[in-house]
């Protein structure tokens, strides 16, 4: 089963400062990590994608225009209180892996090394409509 891992950031449930405004080698420290864990995973033949977003001033939101060019919203949106920062894709057996990968990324050193603890949600990917029971 296939399962998305969303690391998500919350102005209001964070309790350290935005990654723009770490030092430089607190960046390195906390890329290296999420680094080595997706080697770790690609090695488990568990990674399926890994990828870190941009800051959410960077965001843009498209929506359809019937009959005429989509109507898009430019950044920075001074109103954003939660965003996603970035994502795994897992090919796991069971969920409780799932649980344990994203356990371990929400670990990822922030400021002084400190271990961030950030909320990972975790979803199964839809392989299929779901089925009535």
């Amino acid at each position: 089963m296939k399962y998305m891992l969303l690391m998500q950031f919350s102005e209001a449930g964070t309790d350290f400062p935005r990654i723009d405004e770490w030092k430089p080698e607190e960046i390195e420290a906390h890329i290296r990590f999420m680094k080595d864990t997706n080697t770790e995973l690609a090695a488990a033949g568990e990674l399926v994608d890994a990828q870190g977003l941009a800051m959410p001033e960077t965001a843009r939101i498209v929506r359809s225009h019937s009959g005429g060019a989509p109507v898009v919203t430019e950044g920075p949106f001074p109103e954003t209180k939660e965003w996603v920062a970035g994502w795994w894709i897992v090919d796991c057996d069971r969920d409780e892996r799932a649980v344990e990968i994203a356990a371990a990324v929400s670990a990822a050193p922030g400021p002084g090394g400190a271990p961030l603890n950030m909320p990972i949600e975790v979803r199964q990917v839809m392989s299929a409509p779901p089925t009535e029971q």
